[in-house]
């Protein structure tokens, strides 16, 4: 079997382990193939090209090699475009790393979500600020959508999941794990049936995170958590876990 060589491949850094004492194994997400694993030899040394330009959150552009569950990392280079983001809009970064990490098989590229990724990223990056903060919450909710799609756990929202009945726009709908979208008890959190359709109209569109994100930005304070509460349950369950350890940190330092 010959060889796979990739080149120039547009990435992001989901996660880093220690290898041995001079080298990485690193977790990326590439544009056209999907989540993959790669050893960063020597990456750990203080004269490696790599030392400084392996980091989350970050555009790159790496060429690899091998035919291996585990590839090998020949070259990386920082693409540019915006610094860092800090503090909780940090964390909320490593919260999509961790989603991707949990939910993205290897090997199985979604050109689309690592599109809505990137600007995701560039969004948190983005100056701090009442206004910013309440984007980065929009933009949150719209990647939690497009992943659910993109993998094949999000229903069709326009319609009750078990029944095909078209939604009514004035009933409320609630989105659970088992059965999908279907109608509201009056202490569950929900969305109008106009609500669901909107969002199920923005994820056809050509480019479904930017159109998710302005739909999410335009909902009330009631709905936005409403939404938040439906996916963050959706989430969790298809993760496997009770709370995710990036949503636990930021309990943590908030609680500090």
């Amino acid at each position: 079997m010959a060889t796979q060589r990739v080149s120039h491949e547009p990435a992001y850094v989901l996660h880093r382990y220690d290898w041995s004492e001079s080298s990485l194994i690193l977790e990326v997400f590439t544009r056209r193939h999907g989540r993959v694993a790669l050893v960063a030899k020597g990456a750990k040394r203080p004269s490696s090209n790599f030392r400084p330009v392996l980091l989350p959150l970050q555009p790159l552009q790496l060429s690899y090699s091998g035919d291996a569950e585990i590839r090998t990392l020949k070259s990386a280079e920082w693409m540019g475009g915006h610094v860092m983001p800090t503090g909780e809009s940090l964390l909320s970064g490593y919260y999509l790393n961790e989603l991707l990490l949990r939910l993205l098989a290897r090997d199985d590229a979604h050109e689309a979500l690592f599109d809505g990724y990137a600007v995701v990223v560039e969004v948190l990056a983005g100056d701090h600020g009442g206004a910013q903060a309440a984007t980065q919450a929009a933009a949150l909710r719209a990647f939690e959508l497009l992943l659910l799609r993109e993998v094949g756990l999000l229903p069709i929202l326009d319609v009750q999941t078990l029944t095909l009945e078209p939604l009514d726009t004035e009933m409320r709908y609630t989105l659970v794990p088992e059965a999908g979208l279907r109608l509201a008890a009056d202490d569950e959190p929900a969305l109008s049936g106009a609500e669901w359709q909107a969002l199920q109209r923005t994820l056809e569109e050509r480019a479904p995170l930017a159109a998710a994100l302005r739909q999410v930005a335009m909902m009330n304070a009631g709905a936005s958590s409403a939404l938040r509460n439906q996916l963050r349950v959706l989430l969790h369950y298809h993760c496997g876990v009770s709370i995710l350890r990036t949503r636990q940190m930021m309990r943590d330092l908030q609680a500090l």
